[in-house]
């Protein structure tokens, strides 16, 4: 057979050790074969080396309509409170459509060179900042299709209930491109009826709903249980996640447990950012810092579906941040003390394969027929990809190449 690109001597994600390296032949944009020593001709082809090879990366939580605009927000010198939603809201009348295009295609790009070939932004609607925001990440869609496949969700960040003219907004987005609903109940003087009307909108329009829910330092009310009684009353079970959930990272082992049974159960995936929740929690002590951050290795074992955003990138939520996943993940693996070769399998996988089935992409993952979207890393298996932050040296988006980093080279006397 005649190939558009072949990739020779990669190891794929679920590879043995001790098994030979495969070749991955490309066709009209998908996985033709696989197998050691292909034949045939191919207009492309790139040597692997015994390095890996995955699908990309799959980013489900990220805010690109306020990225990159820390210069523009007022710093503050005090630790508690951060206030970064109020200070971003002091300048969101600042986003113009072209402004937000620029900030966003900025963060896409490095996200892209870091391996990213899919992406869920949340993007936020309000009377302040209208449906600039949106119309400015969802220019997006097209324009970088070549390189990633990118969905938008919005969402009410300074509250629904208590904020007039936010739904109309909300509704507005979704006639008109946003393909997933979300929500901030925490920023509403009415928590419960924010979640039970973006429960409606869900159902209204048919599509899927993932909320940021439950960040704090007790666990005296939990959004996410609402979300779950509504997700089974609904018979969304698999449409719903949950992103953040700090408030379980402060519950003992066996209330945690019943937590997580009760999300998967329902059917409620789990999202954490690991950088904002380390950034922003634990601000109400001034020792012993808590982690804020939930060990989503321990709800994995229980079934839930867990994945780990890149959430903001330079602004006043978390003020640092280049677009690279891996590293978000890594971060993870470190504040959660899980170290041994199945707890950074499963975290991989919730960058990969576990944080498509929360977007729902059935068609993710390396096999004859799949879309041939394609990530080269600078390491033999996931696990040293994840312990070293391995860098992407080549991505490709069906077929195509889209990125190229040449591996380091030390210059030595």
């Amino acid at each position: 057979m005649d190939f558009d690109l072949v990739l020779r001597n990669v190891r794929l994600p679920e590879s043995k050790p001790d098994q030979p390296t495969t070749d991955i032949g490309v066709k009209d944009g998908r996985i033709a074969a696989l197998a050691p020593n292909l034949g045939g001709s191919a207009k492309d082809e790139v040597q692997g080396g015994g390095r890996l090879v995955c699908s990309g990366f799959v980013d489900t939580h990220i805010h690109l309509d306020k990225a990159c605009i820390l210069g523009r927000c007022e710093h503050t010198t005090k630790r508690n409170p951060h206030l970064a939603m109020e200070r971003v809201s002091a300048v969101k009348h600042t986003f113009t459509v072209e402004d937000v295009i620029e900030r966003a295609s900025a963060t896409i790009e490095k996200c892209i060179s870091h391996g990213t070939t899919r992406m869920r932004t949340h993007c936020e609607v309000d009377p302040k900042v209208g449906l600039r925001g949106f119309e400015g990440v969802k220019a997006l869609i097209d324009k970088y299709k070549w390189a990633i496949d990118l969905e938008v969700c919005v969402m009410p960040q300074e509250g629904l209930t208590n904020n007039p003219g936010t739904d109309e907004l909300m509704i507005a987005a979704l006639k008109n491109g946003a393909t997933v609903v979300g929500a901030a109940p925490s920023y509403d003087s009415d928590s419960s009826a924010q979640v039970r009307r973006i429960f409606e909108m869900a159902r209204e329009f048919d599509i899927d709903i993932d909320m940021h829910v439950d960040s704090g330092a007790t666990a005296e009310h939990l959004d996410t249980l609402l979300v779950c009684d509504l997700t089974e009353k609904y018979k969304r079970g698999g449409r719903v996640a949950v992103g953040h959930v700090g408030k379980l990272a402060t519950m003992p082992g066996p209330a945690l447990d019943n937590v997580a049974k009760r999300m998967a159960d329902a059917g409620v995936a789990a999202t954490v950012l690991t950088a904002t929740d380390l950034y922003l929690g634990g601000r109400h002590t001034d020792h012993n810092v808590p982690r804020n951050v939930v060990d989503l290795n321990r709800l994995t074992e229980l079934g839930v579906t867990c994945s780990i955003g890149s959430n903001n990138i330079l602004n006043p939520f978390t003020p640092f941040g280049d677009g690279q996943l891996l590293r978000q993940i890594n971060m993870h693996a470190i504040v959660t003390q899980r170290g041994n070769d199945d707890d950074v399998r499963a975290l991989w996988n919730m960058g990969t394969s576990s944080a498509a089935k929360v977007m729902r992409k059935d068609d993710y993952g390396i096999k004859v027929g799949g879309p041939a979207d394609l990530v080269v890393l600078d390491a033999p298996d996931p696990i040293m990809a994840l312990r070293t932050t391995a860098p992407v040296l080549a991505a490709f988006k069906r077929g195509r190449r889209t990125v190229t980093r040449e591996p380091v080279r030390l210059h030595r006397p």
